[in-house]
């Protein structure tokens, strides 16, 4: 265990002319190609825990170890991406089906951002109409229809998912082979660690069918008394471990500010050391079989 490593709202405006995977941003690592074993992690947490800002960083650090990454968003703010985008969102998947239903294309719903990582936003509906979970499923299914990892062909796929209410749509990520594991984020806050209980819960219930395994605890610090003890006992009693610690840091937002990761624009920080580290931990084969080689 590394419990010491120091590791339905409004949607914001679309960016102008986002690149699609079609043109493709060539920055960063490129692809190692003899990586081709795809896994895929869910990453869940409260709202506001810092989710999304650890998945992009997670997503960045991979990118730099040479793997090709797509993160899909699966909240209906549609903010999942923006630090991988410049700041910008991009148009969700289900805006896209609503537009051109089956005329819709993975080039219109997917783009290439920082380090060539492929995003996608799943979105929602409208404040007050419609659910949220059935926009995941119905943007999952236009996935799959479309053959998207198959023909996107990523090394590493990380969903990042909304994780106050489990229902049916946001738990689609850890059910129907979706995800192989589950990382849950959490402070040491009291609903924070409330919210990790459900999730792990609602991972606990699919237990029997065979679907996506807890990988354990993530903590992103609010610097609270006791932090470190309290997530660890937490994880204890949900059954799993602490995979690694992100201490609070101004980097983080700093970087936000700027629409951009600490690993991209801090890179060589011990913050972004820890995103790095982070990224061994949950995909250690992978950085085994591609080690640090860029092509």
């Amino acid at each position: 265990m590394m419990n010491d490593m120091n590791l339905c709202c409004e949607l914001e405006p679309v960016a102008e002319k986002p690149q699609s995977v079609s043109k493709g941003i060539k920055k960063g690592a490129r692809p190692n190609p003899k990586v081709r074993a795809l896994k895929k992690i869910a990453i869940y947490g409260k709202g506001g825990i810092g989710k999304s800002t650890t998945v992009a960083n997670l997503s960045a650090a991979l990118a730099q170890r040479g793997l090709k990454v797509m993160q899909i968003g699966c909240d209906p703010k549609a903010d999942s991406t923006k630090l991988l985008m410049g700041g910008k969102t991009i148009p969700t998947v289900l805006d896209v089906i609503k537009q051109k239903k089956n005329a819709s294309r993975i080039e219109d719903m997917v783009f290439e951002g920082s380090f060539g990582i492929l995003c996608a936003e799943a979105g929602g509906p409208m404040p007050g109409i419609g659910c949220a979970g059935r926009g995941i499923i119905a943007a999952f299914d236009r996935l799959d229809e479309l053959d998207a990892y198959e023909r996107l062909k990523p090394d590493v796929v990380l969903f990042d998912v909304l994780g106050d209410v489990v229902c049916g749509g946001f738990a689609m990520p850890m059910r129907e082979g979706y995800a192989d594991e589950v990382a849950i984020v959490s402070s040491g806050e009291m609903m924070a660690l409330f919210a990790a209980h459900n999730i792990a819960r609602a991972l606990s219930s699919f237990s029997s069918r065979g679907y996506a395994k807890l990988a354990g605890m993530i903590q992103n610090s609010r610097n609270i008394a006791n932090e470190d003890e309290i997530v660890r006992q937490a994880a204890g009693e949900i059954g799993t471990q602490v995979l690694g610690i992100i201490p609070r840091s101004g980097l983080i937002q700093e970087g936000e500010m700027a629409g951009m990761t600490v690993v991209e624009l801090f890179p060589d920080s011990p913050q972004a050391a820890v995103y790095r580290d982070l990224s061994q931990l949950l995909f250690p084969e992978m950085a085994i079989r591609c080690g640090e080689t860029r092509l």
